[in-house]
């Protein structure tokens, strides 16, 4: 049972700097330990939480101890609970974390408990920002065009979530058209210190999108969750964590001139996944940091999940109190941020001599030595120089298919492809450009690339520089500020001149809604299997998720995306090769386009102002005609559509007792899918289009949906039926069973038949058979996506058996009741000659208290062969759900069972 607070003792009071208080707060300084000065900054967050919330039952003194001994406790591997103060959503993953709470309510009222206790405890925001397509892009009218289509494919969904909005506590719902999640997080909802009900205490936000660590630019400690985890939270559930160690990354120097924060973040991405920093916090210091913007900063820490860090954290100073109130946020409360994180030792000031924290591990980077770069073709942490681009693209064509290759046999790799482009005469080569998107927040929220690719769309027109028409290019701010600043600096017509014409304020091309190619260009692509291009400023380009069409996906900064726009192509040497020819018939090189970071730095300081920040937010939750205009109904208990293809009841608490089902075993399971190394939640759960061939599309054929109203599966997760179906469904899934050939395919091991990976399981589960999934290595890297978890539960498999998991994605199998297992340092299923057409038997205990967490499990198979693997249960409350049968039917029970 709950107890008071034991550490009530050190709780001080802040005062106004003119008389009165701001409220009380729990002070580190009065615990008197000269431990807690050398923490990290970011475990100092950790440990004022477990301080606050220390209850003796969820949070207890322990805990507290254990973070105070950090330097000790965290290479121990040590667990620590952590209750965030708020919680983020965007629709794709928000739908289904509401489609589960309002099924928790009938659960709960169906076993006899106060379904109102399904209510968020902490604030939780959701942003609509992942539904609109670039259907309409190079027009004036495209905002308008793509949100109308939005409106009218999503209807339904956005109806659901306002119903949400009004149906739960402390629920704020920001409507679609309003910008990118994070970028809204950074400019407007974060709080970066809370005062709630007189106690203050630093803002924490756990998100169910793995790019929430952008929050982290902004001193605030945030990170993704799986949809699950985030629903626990919100539900007061503490979240079980391993307490991180602390990679310290010391900054110093300054960018060399045309050297842009996409460069730096890029090459940060590799220098992180080679040092290994997974499951781990980065804290950057040093001198560099005056150097760099707030928005550099967000852009660096936006990209944590490509690095492989749970964080990438910059501590509060003065810049970003100079941010807030850029951002529009109050003096009183800038005041209240600085004068609370100052008493409570979380304010960096480094115009004081610093005193040495302690890391687990340090790096360092000179902000001099980093160069013009882009990442690609299929992966983020690739990093390729501009010098060396040219090269890199020739050896790709040449190397055999993988992650730095297309194996393009060498007499074909110059073919030219001539096609007429709306009556125009066009042509395609390998490495040509047809999408070119300035989207994303990691880019989108730094005003100096956003004015840098305006400034380089000026020059262009200026020479006389084109694209060419059947590029497809589009420009999707984070926010509407983008716009106003872009407008006020006179500079957004250049970018219409080049078809960067504004699309829609959401995600778009980052995550695959980059809309349809036209078709004489997709044509000519396919028929003649060129290797076509995509030039994004995203944070993500793995194969298949940008468009089908695009096998080469480059992550380049905004100003990047138009000097490839306007060159048509990824294979030149900016260096040596002119972009273009200009009016007068003149070459026209990279250097005459590029401006100096001088002029990007003027035009930024005249034209990104507080009142821009200010209009566009007081606007924000009035919302827009659409929104208002959309009914719901007002009961608290979910009136489910038994028609609907977009919002349907989830099986998941169907036959659920009171009393937990204890954990399973598996028995002579066969194997559903064999796979190789890093298939990503990507790969496990498309969030992109529904292909017209696959069990999705025939299940929504049959309820009478028109193929051009199939919308996206990310669109469609608050529907198990659909998604269950769309479960390994990508179009360029590699299963070893089929030998060689791409596909959502698999072998049905009993009889041999061919068939989609939904119906192979769908026969098995018909006959009562178990099945597991072999994998490689990083197994479920990627976005958080909890139907990655959701899905291949639905299709009845029981365990995962990988060389090595994400992070995310283990903790969601674990959520759902997946038994993740990991094979020995060394040994894989081609060392252990698996070809997985054997039949595989784990055994447990019966009872949940003879398992330990991280302990050793044999398993057997079927031709007497058995080896031993790790048990990814890694801590006591997550062995706790896997006895309930996963975390949701745990809360309930708890709910219920909660007499204090």
């Amino acid at each position: 049972m709950a107890t008071e607070n034991p550490f009530k003792t050190i709780l001080k009071t802040l005062e106004k700097p003119d008389g009165g208080e701001f409220g009380k707060y729990y002070s580190l300084t009065a615990l008197n330990d000269p431990r807690v000065e050398k923490l990290p900054y970011s475990i100092r967050i950790l440990l004022e939480s477990a301080i606050r919330n220390c209850d003796e039952f969820q949070v207890k003194s322990n805990d507290v101890e254990k973070i105070i001994d950090w330097e000790n406790s965290s290479p121990k591997q040590v667990e620590i609970p952590f209750k965030p103060a708020r919680v983020l959503l965007q629709d794709f993953t928000g739908v289904p974390a509401v489609v589960d709470l309002a099924c928790m309510r009938d659960a709960m009222n169906r076993l006899g408990g106060d379904s109102n206790k399904i209510n968020p405890l902490v604030p939780v925001d959701l942003v609509i920002d992942h539904s609109v397509q670039v259907d309409v892009a190079r027009s004036e009218n495209a905002v308008q065009a793509n949100m109308e289509l939005e409106f009218h494919r999503n209807k339904e969904r956005f109806g659901f979530l306002k119903w949400g909005s009004n149906a739960f506590d402390n629920m704020l719902v920001v409507p679609p058209g309003s910008g990118i999640v994070h970028q809204v997080n950074l400019e407007y909802l974060g709080r970066v210190v809370f005062n709630r009900n007189g106690l203050l205490y630093p803002d924490s936000v756990v998100g169910t999108d793995s790019h929430t660590t952008m929050i982290d630019g902004l001193g605030v400690a945030g990170w993704g969750v799986g949809g699950i985890e985030a629903e626990a939270a919100m539900l007061g559930q503490p979240m079980s964590m391993v307490l991180p160690g602390v990679v310290g990354f010391k900054l110093s120097g300054k960018l060399r001139d045309g050297v842009t924060a996409t460069d730096l973040v890029l090459t940060v991405t590799q220098m992180l996944r080679k040092h290994g920093v997974v499951g781990k916090f980065v804290e950057f210091y040093g001198e560099g940091m005056s150097e760099l913007s707030l928005a550099d900063r967000a852009t660096i820490a936006n990209m944590s999940p490509e690095y492989g860090a749970t964080m990438g954290f910059f501590p509060v100073d003065h810049v970003t109190l100079q941010y807030l109130k850029l951002t529009g946020r109050s003096d009183e409360t800038v005041s209240m941020i600085e004068l609370y994180l100052r008493a409570n030792k979380m304010f960096v000031d480094y115009s004081e001599p610093q005193l040495e924290r302690v890391y687990s591990s340090y790096l360092e980077l000179n902000l001099e030595d980093v160069e013009p770069c882009v990442s690609g073709p299929k992966r983020p942490h690739d990093r390729v120089t501009l010098r060396e681009m040219k090269a890199d693209w020739h050896s790709c064509l040449d190397n055999r298919v993988g992650f730095k290759g297309f194996a393009v046999s060498k007499d074909s790799q110059n073919k030219i492809v001539e096609f007429s482009f709306h009556g125009t005469p066009a042509h395609l080569r390998h490495g040509d450009v047809v999408i070119a998107a300035i989207t994303s927040c990691t880019n989108t929220s730094n005003p100096s690339v956003m004015l840098g690719s305006a400034l380089v769309a000026k020059k262009a027109c200026e020479l006389g520089l084109e694209v060419k028409p059947w590029v497809k290019t589009s420009l999707a701010p984070g926010s509407g500020v983008v716009t106003k600043y872009l407008q006020k600096s006179g500079l957004q017509k250049y970018l219409n001149q080049l078809g960067f014409n504004i699309v829609g304020y959401g995600c778009t091309t980052c995550i695959g809604n980059s809309g349809d190619i036209d078709e004489a260009v997709a044509s000519a692509i396919t028929e003649n299997d060129i290797v076509a291009a995509a030039v994004l400023s995203g944070n993500r380009n793995f194969e298949g998720r940008v468009h089908p069409l695009t096998r080469a996906n480059y992550l380049a900064s905004p100003p990047l995306v138009v000097a490839y726009a306007l060159a048509g192509t990824v294979d030149i040497d900016f260096e040596t090769e002119p972009i273009g020819l200009g009016k007068d018939g003149k070459k026209v090189f990279f250097r005459d386009i590029w401006p100096s970071n001088e002029e990007v730095a003027e035009v930024v300081l005249s034209n990104v102002l507080p009142d821009m920040f200010k209009a566009t937010y007081e606007a924000i939750t009035k919302g827009n005609p659409m929104w208002n205009q959309l009914s719901v109904p007002s009961g608290t208990l979910y009136d489910w559509d038994p028609k609907s293809t977009y919002i349907h009841e989830p099986p998941y608490f169907k036959d659920m007792t009171m009393s937990p089902p204890g954990p399973h075993g598996v028995k002579n399971a066969f194997c559903l899918l064999n796979f190789g190394d890093s298939i990503t939640t990507d790969h496990i759960s498309p969030a992109g289009s529904i292909h017209k061939d696959s069990p999705a599309a025939k299940y929504l054929l049959e309820r009478g949906v028109n193929r051009r109203d199939f919308n996206s599966y990310g669109s469609r997760r608050g529907n198990d039926e659909i998604m269950a179906r769309g479960t390994f469904a990508n179009i360029r899934l590699v299963n070893k069973f089929l030998q060689g050939e791409v596909g959502p395919k698999t072998i049905h091991i009993p009889t041999g038949d061919k068939l989609s990976v939904f119906d192979a399981a769908l026969r098995y589960k018909n006959e009562g058979q178990d099945t597991i999934i072999l994998a490689g290595a990083e197994y479920g890297s990627g976005s958080s996506r909890d139907w990655a978890a959701k899905g291949p539960m639905l299709l009845g498999v029981k365990a995962v058996i990988a060389k090595s998991f994400e992070r995310i994605h283990r903790s969601n199998l674990v959520g759902m009741g997946v038994i993740p297992l990991c094979y020995k340092p060394g040994e894989d299923a081609e060392t252990l000659g698996l070809t997985g057409h054997e039949r595989f038997t784990i055994d447990l205990p019966k009872s949940v208290s003879e398992i330990r967490p991280g302990q050793d499990v044999t398993v057997a198979t079927d031709n007497g062969k058995s080896f031993t693997c790790t048990l990814r249960f890694d801590t006591e409350v997550e062995l706790a759900y896997f006895d309930h049968g996963g975390i949701l039917p745990y809360v309930i029970r708890n709910l219920i069972n909660k007499k204090h």
